[in-house]
């Protein structure tokens, strides 16, 4: 399910470690007191234990919220570990962060705006 979340929509990553015994209450808490962000937006919102095996995504859908849980029989997540840091990732970042990559790949090609023709 995870994988597959083909919304476009903005995802945001709670950096650092989330105590995954949290349930909606505490992580739409985290999200309103601790980065000061909408829990109620189209918006989804990733956590991560001290493991780095397992993750939670929270997400509004208009009238409720949808927990996902997700826990790799082998790896880990690579996960950034900013303490008290919500970053905005890209669609592309989420696919790597899936795949057990880390969201910063510097062999990428990053996209180029703004140029013109001299």
């Amino acid at each position: 399910m995870l994988n597959d979340f083909s919304m476009d929509c903005p995802m945001y990553i709670a950096c650092g470690y989330t105590d995954l015994r949290r349930g909606i209450d505490g992580l739409a808490g985290i999200i309103q007191e601790q980065f000061r962000l909408d829990p109620f937006n189209d918006t989804l919102f990733l956590f991560c234990g001290k493991r780095s095996d397992r993750i939670k995504a929270l997400y509004w859908e208009g009238d409720g919220f949808v927990l996902l849980y997700k826990r790799l029989e082998s790896g880990s997540f690579q996960w950034p570990r900013t303490p008290e840091e919500a970053r905005l990732i890209t669609q592309q970042q989420y696919r790597w962060l899936m795949e057990g990559l880390s969201i910063e790949q510097p062999k990428a090609h990053s996209k180029i705006a703004g140029l013109n023709i001299v």
